[in-house]
Protein backbone atom coordinates (compact mmCIF):
# COMPACT_ATOMS: atom_id res chain seq x y z
CA UNK A 1 0.00 0.00 0.00
CA UNK A 2 1.11 3.38 -0.85
CA UNK A 3 1.46 6.31 1.63
CA UNK A 4 -0.37 9.17 1.03
CA UNK A 5 0.74 12.15 -0.75
CA UNK A 6 1.80 15.06 1.79
CA UNK A 7 0.07 18.33 2.21
CA UNK A 8 1.40 20.99 -0.34
CA UNK A 9 2.65 22.79 2.18
CA UNK A 10 4.47 20.39 4.23
CA UNK A 11 6.68 19.66 0.78
CA UNK A 12 7.38 22.70 0.64
CA UNK A 13 8.71 23.68 3.75
CA UNK A 14 10.69 20.41 3.48
CA UNK A 15 11.87 21.31 0.08
CA UNK A 16 12.73 25.18 2.07
CA UNK A 17 14.47 23.38 4.76
CA UNK A 18 16.66 21.22 1.96
CA UNK A 19 17.86 24.21 0.51
CA UNK A 20 18.52 25.69 3.58
CA UNK A 21 20.49 23.40 5.35
CA UNK A 22 22.45 22.87 1.45
CA UNK A 23 22.85 26.60 2.05
CA UNK A 24 24.42 26.73 5.05
CA UNK A 25 27.09 24.11 4.92
CA UNK A 26 28.24 25.55 1.63
CA UNK A 27 28.22 29.11 3.25
CA UNK A 28 30.16 27.81 6.24
CA UNK A 29 32.62 25.73 3.87
CA UNK A 30 33.42 28.18 1.28
CA UNK A 31 31.79 31.58 2.62
CA UNK A 32 29.78 34.14 0.52
CA UNK A 33 31.37 34.67 -2.30
CA UNK A 34 32.70 31.23 -3.77
CA UNK A 35 29.38 29.72 -2.85
CA UNK A 36 26.85 29.71 -5.68
CA UNK A 37 23.28 29.42 -6.14
CA UNK A 38 23.91 26.71 -8.63
CA UNK A 39 25.97 24.40 -5.63
CA UNK A 40 23.23 24.95 -3.50
CA UNK A 41 20.40 23.62 -5.66
CA UNK A 42 22.97 20.68 -6.49
CA UNK A 43 23.65 20.03 -2.83
CA UNK A 44 19.69 20.25 -2.04
CA UNK A 45 19.24 18.41 -5.06
CA UNK A 46 16.95 21.09 -6.52
CA UNK A 47 16.30 23.43 -9.98
CA UNK A 48 18.37 26.46 -9.55
CA UNK A 49 15.10 27.87 -10.50
CA UNK A 50 13.77 26.72 -7.31
CA UNK A 51 16.10 28.02 -4.90
CA UNK A 52 15.76 31.77 -6.47
CA UNK A 53 11.73 31.11 -6.49
CA UNK A 54 11.95 30.41 -2.77
CA UNK A 55 14.64 33.09 -1.95
CA UNK A 56 14.84 35.63 -4.62
CA UNK A 57 18.96 35.89 -5.04
CA UNK A 58 21.86 34.81 -3.46
CA UNK A 59 22.14 37.63 -0.49
CA UNK A 60 18.20 36.90 0.82
CA UNK A 61 19.94 32.90 0.71
CA UNK A 62 22.33 33.55 2.94
CA UNK A 63 20.41 35.91 5.27
CA UNK A 64 18.07 33.49 5.81
CA UNK A 65 20.31 30.46 5.87
CA UNK A 66 22.51 32.51 8.80
CA UNK A 67 19.80 33.44 11.14
CA UNK A 68 19.82 32.13 14.27
CA UNK A 69 18.01 32.42 17.21
CA UNK A 70 18.48 35.38 19.07
CA UNK A 71 19.98 36.03 22.41
CA UNK A 72 18.34 35.33 25.66
CA UNK A 73 15.83 37.08 27.34
CA UNK A 74 17.22 40.33 29.71
CA UNK A 75 18.34 39.14 32.95
CA UNK A 76 17.59 40.67 35.82
CA UNK A 77 20.94 42.29 36.54
CA UNK A 78 24.56 42.42 36.34
CA UNK A 79 25.48 39.44 37.78
CA UNK A 80 22.53 37.38 36.09
CA UNK A 81 24.09 39.38 32.79
CA UNK A 82 27.41 37.66 33.26
CA UNK A 83 26.07 34.05 33.74
CA UNK A 84 23.66 34.01 31.05
CA UNK A 85 26.41 35.31 28.32
CA UNK A 86 29.07 32.92 29.96
CA UNK A 87 26.31 30.02 29.40
CA UNK A 88 26.54 30.62 25.83
CA UNK A 89 30.00 29.93 25.66
CA UNK A 90 29.72 26.17 25.04
CA UNK A 91 27.26 26.73 22.19
CA UNK A 92 29.90 29.24 20.62
CA UNK A 93 32.73 26.81 20.87
CA UNK A 94 30.66 24.33 19.06
CA UNK A 95 28.45 26.78 16.08
CA UNK A 96 26.04 25.28 13.66
CA UNK A 97 26.87 25.74 9.82
CA UNK A 98 25.05 29.03 9.88
CA UNK A 99 26.78 30.49 12.06
CA UNK A 100 30.43 29.57 10.86
CA UNK A 101 29.10 31.03 7.64
CA UNK A 102 28.23 34.48 9.39
CA UNK A 103 31.69 34.44 11.07
CA UNK A 104 33.71 33.55 7.97
CA UNK A 105 31.84 36.06 5.51
CA UNK A 106 31.13 39.34 8.03
CA UNK A 107 34.47 40.82 7.54
CA UNK A 108 34.26 40.19 3.90
CA UNK A 109 30.68 40.81 2.84
CA UNK A 110 28.76 44.04 3.39
CA UNK A 111 25.37 41.63 3.23
CA UNK A 112 27.06 39.34 5.97
CA UNK A 113 28.40 42.30 7.65
CA UNK A 114 25.03 44.15 8.57
CA UNK A 115 23.26 40.49 9.01
CA UNK A 116 26.30 39.96 12.10
CA UNK A 117 25.88 43.31 13.08
CA UNK A 118 21.98 43.32 13.19
CA UNK A 119 22.03 40.14 15.57
CA UNK A 120 25.49 41.46 17.84
CA UNK A 121 23.62 44.84 18.10
CA UNK A 122 20.14 42.72 19.27
CA UNK A 123 22.68 41.18 21.99
CA UNK A 124 23.91 44.21 23.24
CA UNK A 125 20.93 45.99 23.94
CA UNK A 126 19.77 42.71 25.15
CA UNK A 127 22.74 42.74 28.03
CA UNK A 128 22.97 46.57 28.11
CA UNK A 129 19.18 46.71 29.49
CA UNK A 130 20.61 44.50 32.56
CA UNK A 131 22.88 46.78 33.15
CA UNK A 132 23.32 50.17 34.88
CA UNK A 133 25.31 53.50 34.77
CA UNK A 134 25.14 55.48 31.76
CA UNK A 135 27.71 53.76 29.62
CA UNK A 136 25.76 50.56 30.16
CA UNK A 137 25.09 50.01 25.88
CA UNK A 138 29.49 50.47 25.56
CA UNK A 139 30.25 48.03 28.70
CA UNK A 140 27.75 45.67 27.54
CA UNK A 141 29.51 46.05 23.85
CA UNK A 142 33.07 45.18 25.24
CA UNK A 143 31.49 42.28 26.73
CA UNK A 144 29.56 40.82 23.42
CA UNK A 145 32.78 41.45 21.43
CA UNK A 146 35.47 39.54 24.12
CA UNK A 147 32.53 36.19 23.55
CA UNK A 148 33.07 36.99 19.97
CA UNK A 149 36.73 37.30 19.95
CA UNK A 150 37.27 34.00 22.09
CA UNK A 151 34.34 32.38 19.32
CA UNK A 152 37.03 33.44 16.58
CA UNK A 153 40.11 32.48 18.43
CA UNK A 154 38.40 29.13 18.73
CA UNK A 155 36.39 28.30 15.55
CA UNK A 156 38.56 30.02 13.25
CA UNK A 157 41.84 30.62 13.79
CA UNK A 158 42.05 27.62 15.89
CA UNK A 159 44.12 28.70 18.68
CA UNK A 160 45.58 26.04 20.43
CA UNK A 161 45.63 27.67 24.08
CA UNK A 162 41.44 28.11 23.50
CA UNK A 163 40.85 24.83 21.52
CA UNK A 164 42.93 22.63 24.41
CA UNK A 165 41.31 24.43 27.40
CA UNK A 166 38.35 22.80 29.52
CA UNK A 167 35.21 24.54 29.16
CA UNK A 168 35.08 25.35 32.84
CA UNK A 169 38.50 27.08 32.76
CA UNK A 170 37.71 29.38 29.75
CA UNK A 171 34.61 30.06 31.80
CA UNK A 172 36.53 30.69 35.30
CA UNK A 173 38.93 32.69 33.12
CA UNK A 174 36.54 34.86 31.46
CA UNK A 175 34.30 35.40 34.42
CA UNK A 176 36.43 38.37 36.60
CA UNK A 177 36.83 40.12 33.10
CA UNK A 178 32.58 39.82 32.70
CA UNK A 179 32.14 40.99 35.66
CA UNK A 180 34.38 43.70 36.07
CA UNK A 181 32.55 45.23 32.95
CA UNK A 182 29.09 44.67 34.09
CA UNK A 183 29.07 46.76 37.32
CA UNK A 184 29.22 50.29 36.81
CA UNK A 185 32.79 52.47 37.28
CA UNK A 186 32.44 54.38 40.43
Amino acid sequence: MTEPALPRAERRRRTERRILDAARDLFAERGFERTTIRAVAAAAEVDPALVMQYFGNKRRLFAEAVRVAGPPDSAAGPEEAVEQLLGTLGVKMRLPPASLAMLRSMLTHPEAAATAREALSRQVGQVGASLSGENAPLRAALMTMILLGVTVGHQLLELDELREAPHDDLVAALRPALRALAEPAL
